[in-house]
């Protein structure tokens, strides 16, 4: 089934940015009083910024992180420490920018945004209530987590932020998401979609011990069965055993897409909605930015396979977005290389490539 079944406004694919762009973002760098390459992966991400934005003059002054909470109904099967009601008391300390994403966002000059997407609460206050699907998806270990209308609906609220985003003058948005359970949720797409056991893409999350993380195991792979997910399309995966933050950031990796604004992703959650996304609609990955190698073992399946090469690598697994904003600040350090002396500027001469010498 795909999407624009439901909504027309969403493409079958998206097409890659230009080259052209990544040339010229490159031959900036090239001018820069440097060594070639020098700045490692940041050039690359840098060619894919320009290429996104269509131009080589790159903005990543005005900085926003979506952060999507959502409570799930597996959380029912305990596999998880914590109950539902933590997903509430956390979302409402984002508002007040109190968690650990606040404080490095507020440092980093990130604006933060949570969004109640989906949690197991009427009335909030967190958000608009039209960014609110359900209070919570059900519990798939007995039925779907949620209808496709439902999953297309969510979809296409992280759309909408995106759009919303962008009017606002947003250069570059953050992914980050709050709910029990998601690490679950997550895993059971993972290995949906990769067609791999469970066991293989499936850690400990907030810190489950091995008899909660065998359990965590065995919902997952009873549930692949029983949907019979290693021969169905990502729509009915993702509406089977996936979250509504895991279906809204996948919506905000499209809309990255259609809107031409980068995505900083950061771990297992939103790592889990990129790869959902780019099998709903083919070619969203080149709009995607990797923030980090994050701990739970599902991530480096999906690096691979979305080809993405995280920058940080310090064995993470906060969540919240958290790797997403330290790597928003790490683009700013970049940027004032970017943006610094070039060899014209200096009495120093220009490297040249090799490549070039020998054309």
């Amino acid at each position: 089934m795909k999407l624009n079944t439901f909504n027309d406004d969403i493409p079958e694919s998206v097409a890659k940015p230009a080259s052209e762009w990544e040339a010229m973002v490159q031959q900036h760098w090239d001018h820069v009083s440097k060594p070639l390459d020098s700045m490692g992966k940041f050039e690359k991400i840098f060619d894919r910024i320009g290429a996104i934005q269509e131009t080589a003059r790159i903005h990543i002054g005005k900085k926003r992180l979506l952060i999507l909470c959502a409570d799930n109904g597996v959380v029912e099967e305990g596999i998880s420490q914590s109950g539902q009601e933590v997903t509430l008391k956390v979302a409402r300390q984002m508002v007040q920018d109190a968690t650990s994403v606040g404080r490095i966002a507020r440092k980093a000059g990130v604006d933060t945004c949570p969004i109640d997407i989906g949690i197991n609460a009427d009335h909030t206050g967190i958000s608009p209530e039209e960014f609110k699907v359900r209070q919570g998806t059900r519990n798939f270990a007995r039925e779907s987590a949620m209808t496709k209308e439902e999953t297309i609906s969510a979809i296409h609220i992280g759309m909408n932020l995106v759009r919303l985003s962008k009017a606002q003058g947003y250069d570059l948005i953050g992914t980050g998401e709050m709910g029990i359970g998601n690490t679950t949720t997550s895993s059971a797409v993972c290995a949906s979609l990769l067609q791999k056991k469970a066991a293989e893409v499936t850690g400990r999350g907030a810190g489950l011990s091995d008899s909660g993380l065998e359990k965590k195991i065995q919902v997952i792979d009873t549930a692949i069965r029983r949907y019979d997910l290693y021969h169905q399309d990502a729509l009915t995966v993702l509406s089977s055993v996936g979250g509504l933050d895991i279906a809204g950031i996948a919506g905000i990796c499209i809309g990255g897409a259609l809107y031409r604004v980068p995505v900083v992703l950061d771990g297992l959650i939103s790592l889990t909605a990129a790869l959902t996304a780019e099998r709903l609609v083919p070619g969203v990955r080149n709009y995607l930015i990797a923030s980090h190698k994050g701990k739970e073992p599902a991530c480096r399946a999906i690096e691979k396979e979305l080809e993405l090469h995280p920058v940080i690598d310090a064995g993470m697994a906060l969540g919240e977005g958290t790797g997403a904003v330290m790597m928003m600040q790490l683009l700013d350090t970049a940027a004032v290389v970017y943006y610094g002396a070039t060899f014209e500027d200096s009495t120093v001469e220009q490297y040249t490539r090799f490549n070039q010498q020998n054309a």
